[in-house]
């Protein structure tokens, strides 16, 4: 954990870019027992050197049936219990995303124990892994609306107090994800530069940004520099593929104008060693469904159990 704050962000007059500051891919502690290959040496090499790694159909297309057939009716159960986990796009009632899903389902719990992805978490961060936030991004047909460029840490960091960064985000396509159905793109080597965002937060700012983002935007003139550092990469697959990415890795999507939905689930693993601190600059937490703070407790690997 670091010793002070090398990331401050939203307290500067003009955006900064920094260096980072802790590894990638950290070493192993000794007590975390993996399944076997869990990844080989060329998978760690690309995620540390371009902060993602894409594993094509590591779900079956029967488990990434049932797990979209879950989305699904998550979709239906929980907007109309009109829960706080359920956010709506921008300017209408179609549902953007439902959070805390590993807690509204027995289906997305058993999936983020599963070796397949937790024990990836595992032996990227070195150590015992929890869940920091979770959620369902949906992206309908005709009307999906983009997610702008970001870095997540520079929120985690920024607005829940997330010490370091050592956290994965993984994001299991539940539909096909194709070159036109609004994929997630993110920039290779950008997990090594810190934006530092100008501006100050407002108080519950993730009522307003969880449907739009207005703060912590990066600049544009430094986007494209990271974007000319290393280009931009569209992660596109077949449902039951999986992306594994830095949590301060620069990402984001474009809108779906085709007629074919494009929906993805969110688990994001953070090391039980970087648990969350006071927020910066003041701060109240965010909820606790967006932004884990208590009863926290290791994730033990267990197989998907899925009807």
């Amino acid at each position: 954990m670091l010793s002070q704050d090398h990331y401050k962000s939203r307290a500067l007059i003009s955006p900064a870019i920094l260096a980072r500051c802790e590894p990638v891919v950290y070493e192993l502690e000794p007590s975390v027992t993996l399944a076997p290959a869990t990844l080989n040496a060329a998978q760690r090499d690309a995620y540390r050197e371009n902060g993602f790694l894409f594993l094509p159909d590591l779900f079956t297309p029967a488990e990434a049936a049932g797990l979209h057939d879950e989305m699904q009716t998550m979709r239906t159960d929980f907007t109309a219990a009109g829960r706080a986990e359920v956010i709506a796009e921008p300017g209408s009632s179609d549902v953007r995303s439902i959070f805390d899903v590993h807690h509204l389902s027995d289906v997305f719990a058993s999936l983020m124990r599963d070796p397949r992805v937790l024990d990836v978490a595992r032996e990227i961060l070195g150590s015992e892994v929890y869940i920091h936030q979770s959620r369902i991004n949906y992206k309908p047909g005709f009307s999906g609306k983009e997610f702008y460029w970001h870095s997540d840490f520079e929120t985690w960091h920024t607005e829940d107090g997330m010490p370091a960064m050592r956290a994965v985000s993984c994001s299991i396509l539940l539909t096909d994800n194709d070159e036109f159905n609004g994929p997630l793109m993110l920039i290779p080597g950008s997990h090594q530069h810190f934006i530092s965002c100008a501006g100050e937060t407002p108080d519950e700012n993730y009522k307003q940004s969880l449907k739009k983002q207005e703060y912590g935007v990066p600049d544009e003139l430094l986007l494209r520099y990271l974007s000319d550092l290393g280009g931009i990469t569209s992660c596109k697959g077949r449902a039951g593929s999986v992306v594994f990415f830095d949590c301060n890795t620069m990402h984001g999507s474009n809108g779906n104008i085709t007629p074919y939905p494009r929906s993805n689930v969110f688990f994001v693993y953070n090391s039980i060693e970087n648990q969350l601190q006071a927020p910066q600059s003041g701060l109240k937490p965010r909820p606790e469904y967006i932004a884990a703070r208590h009863n926290l407790a290791s994730l033990e690997p267990e197989p998907l159990a899925i009807a």
